[in-house]
């Protein structure tokens, strides 16, 4: 029976004779064009209404190439395939072929602003996807395809649409203190009753709560009432049932204003209560070593 590899750290050094598969999904610039790793990307010439998706690098034979050029198409359609993976003297561990393919499946489609690399026996999967389920369930998929001397590292994260809707909740009220304290007032505490349900509704994310103040003051005076207020409000969540594992508090003071500290409006603006959606992992991309076969697959 074949056991599920364990999901553990990626290791960071890497013998040169592994090789190396690296899958980059809808990496954007501003314009809305996609940028690879490596580079821009722009859309092929005649297909100017859809992003392609470019499968580059060196593979260590033909028909391995072949191979993951039919998954991709399959995935992706074949419209929007464009081909720059070669062939190379590059030396493979066993089985490497069949196991690549197995990690191209159509769940990768739910990954955005990602990437999917394998190095030699070495795979980190990266982007934003769309629940904490999903992030969970799609490594899991992944390191249940290989053989235990594979490492899966899940550095998937929650998309923007859980931070919307926080964000859509709080929309941009202000949860009020009595001046110059840590103390909730009544119309504080009812905007945090809405934001204990919204914090309900977004799965397990963990969730950062960060206090602001103006600058008027002592710096380090200001420091301190942001932690204060910070934890007040943590405390009150979980007094609203929140689980006290899922929040943690941070005081900033008045190292990120919003608004001119100039006038009395703008530093009301200044003194807040802000909702973040934890970071999971970062996303980093690993360097490939050069006697290492290598892909590099960019989508929408």
């Amino acid at each position: 029976m074949q056991t599920t590899p364990r999901l553990r750290p990626h290791r960071s050094s890497r013998p040169l004779y592994l090789l190396a598969l690296l899958l980059i999904a809808s990496l954007l610039l501003s314009g809305g064009r996609p940028a690879a790793a490596q580079g821009l990307i722009t859309n092929p010439p005649g297909n100017a209404g859809a992003k392609p998706v470019i499968v580059s690098g060196t593979v260590p034979d033909e028909a391995t190439r072949q191979a993951i050029l039919a998954k991709v198409r399959a995935i992706y359609g074949a419209e929007r395939v464009l081909d720059q993976l070669g062939v190379g003297k590059v030396v493979a561990p066993a089985n490497w072929s069949e196991y690549v393919q197995k990690l191209l499946t159509p769940e990768l489609q739910q990954v955005s602003a990602g990437a999917l690399s394998v190095d030699g026996n070495n795979i980190v999967v990266r982007g934003e996807i769309s629940n904490e389920a999903a992030r969970q369930q799609l490594a899991s998929k992944l390191a249940a395809q290989l053989n235990p001397t594979w490492v899966v590292k899940n550095g998937l994260r929650v998309g923007a649409g859980e931070q919307q809707l926080l964000d859509n909740t709080l929309a941009e009220r202000i949860i009020e203190f009595e001046s110059g304290s840590s103390k909730l007032t009544p119309r504080g505490a009812q905007i945090l009753d809405e934001m204990a349900s919204a914090i309900q509704r977004v799965g397990k994310q963990n969730i950062q709560i960060i206090g602001h103040t103006d600058s008027s003051g002592h710096p380090e005076a200001n420091l301190i009432l942001s932690q204060a207020r910070a934890d007040a409000v943590r405390r009150y969540l979980v007094s609203r049932n929140v689980a006290v594992e899922r929040l943690s508090a941070k005081g900033l003071g008045a190292a990120e204003p919003i608004a001119s500290n100039a006038s009395p409006e703008g530093r009301a603006r200044n003194r807040r209560i802000e909702f973040r959606i934890a970071v999971t992992e970062a996303a980093t991309a690993g360097q490939l070593s050069t006697a290492s076969p290598s892909a590099l697959i960019a989508q929408p």
